[in-house]
């Protein structure tokens, strides 16, 4: 399966965190994944798995893989609501090819239902090539984050990526 890849703005990066698996700058085991809201109101993050991220020799493990597409369609409705948070109620994932690691990789998240506090959404896991390697659906409950996060969110554990960011990416 393939995915089909269009031009599209990117409109701004999303914060990072200090420690987080997925994103946390500090965090030696992060994927260390960079978050770029899109103008056609997706989601795309890019990341590189490493060894520390394997199952089998050069493959990333399935955990990894469940956890980047979460945390991508978790945010995915930050690109239209910035100060929603949410946290899973179901996380359902196809595994359709092998992930190599050390090697950039995409992920495409968007949201399809937004009412009342429940958001539900879709993302992929694209290689290089543009072959969907996994994809997901989940549902997520809308909540303060002072009540997701113990004390609340600081700018030391939530705060702009200052990394570049392209003002374009084929997708």
């Amino acid at each position: 399966m393939r995915h089909q890849p269009k031009e599209v703005s990117v409109s701004d990066t999303q914060n990072i965190s200090r420690m987080c698996l997925v994103c946390g700058e500090e965090n030696p085991l992060s994927l260390h994944a960079q978050f770029l809201n899109l103008d056609d109101g997706r989601l795309c993050a890019k990341f590189q798995g490493s060894d520390v991220h394997q199952s089998y020799p050069g493959r990333m493990h399935g955990g990894m893989i469940s956890a980047i597409l979460d945390e991508c369609i978790g945010r995915a409705v930050q690109v239209s609501h910035p100060e929603v948070f949410g946290v899973t109620l179901e996380l359902t994932v196809r595994y359709r090819k092998p992930v190599p690691l050390n090697q950039m990789l995409t992920v495409i998240a968007e949201v399809t239902e937004h009412r009342s506090r429940l958001f539900t959404g879709q993302g992929k896991l694209l290689l290089g090539d543009g072959t969907v390697a996994a994809d997901a659906t989940a549902r997520y409950y809308q909540l303060d984050v002072d009540n997701i996060a113990d004390g609340g969110l600081t700018t030391e554990d939530w705060h702009p990526d200052s990394r570049e960011s392209p003002d374009s990416l084929v997708v």
